[in-house]
């Protein structure tokens, strides 16, 4: 059974958010797992762990790097050059800061990945979201996936004219020099033919409007999105009252 898309965009933003205040590493660990099983029963694993890689590993290394060297209170020198020191309260607390945002990451990529469009759009129009809002809002949520799809095409295209791309990082960083230029082009080529699409199709029109699509939303799913809104803000408001104290 396939979920309203507001059900999965409210499970995924409150599974974030409760990921985020909680600040436990089993949760971000249990978290992690569930959504890369989640991506793996949704047939979109294969998809999500290169998009996932791209965001998560310069910014895990930039936590370990800031947190792991220069942690002021750290006290268990494990080694020291100058002024950095590598503690083990300080690469304790970046590894957990980093399951954090794995976590979240993860957890919005699942939905980024699986989620329709055209469903998401017709569900935000018909909750009373202006047209155009609700188009550039999906197409905010899933511009990972369609940026990785459009570079998975133009890796095959230079592939396909003679392009080898070795094993090894510096390889694929340097294949990516190649691929970054029409990729960008690609891009505002197909926002310029998108935003010609919506014109023609009276996005921008103040009137009532109706839709040919229609995304049904049970009742016990409406009652599900209010109950993940509260549980994420009280996991906030435990968060910031448990700092206060």
């Amino acid at each position: 059974m396939r979920l309203h898309p507001l059900t999965s965009l409210a499970a995924a933003g409150s599974t974030a958010v409760i990921t985020t205040a909680a600040a436990s590493w089993p949760l971000s660990l249990a978290v992690i797992a569930g959504a890369l099983g989640l991506s793996a029963m949704g047939g979109t694993l294969r998809r999500l762990l290169p998009a996932a890689a791209a965001v998560l590993v310069p910014l895990c290394l930039s936590l370990l790097v800031l947190h792991g060297l220069f942690f002021p209170e750290g006290q268990i020198i494990l080694a020291q050059w100058g002024p950095a020191r590598v503690t083990a309260e300080g690469l304790s607390f970046a590894r957990e800061r980093a399951a954090q945002v794995s976590a979240a990451v993860l957890a919005l990529l699942v939905f980024s990945f699986s989620v329709s469009v055209p469903d998401l759009v017709a569900a935000l129009s018909a909750k009373g979201v202006q047209g155009r809002f609700a188009f550039v809002l999906a197409s905010t949520l899933t511009l990972l996936p369609a940026i990785t799809s459009r570079l998975d095409r133009i890796r095959q295209a230079q592939e396909a004219r003679g392009l080898v791309i070795r094993r090894g990082l510096l390889h694929r960083i340097a294949a990516f020099r190649l691929q970054a230029v029409p990729l960008v082009s690609a891009l505002v080529e197909d926002a310029a033919i998108r935003g010609a699409a919506l014109e023609a199709r009276g996005f921008g029109g103040t009137g009532p409007r109706t839709s040919y699509r229609d995304v049904p939303d049970p009742v016990v799913e409406r009652w599900l999105r209010i109950l993940l809104v509260l549980a994420a803000a009280a996991a906030v408001a435990a968060r910031l009252w448990l700092a206060g104290g």
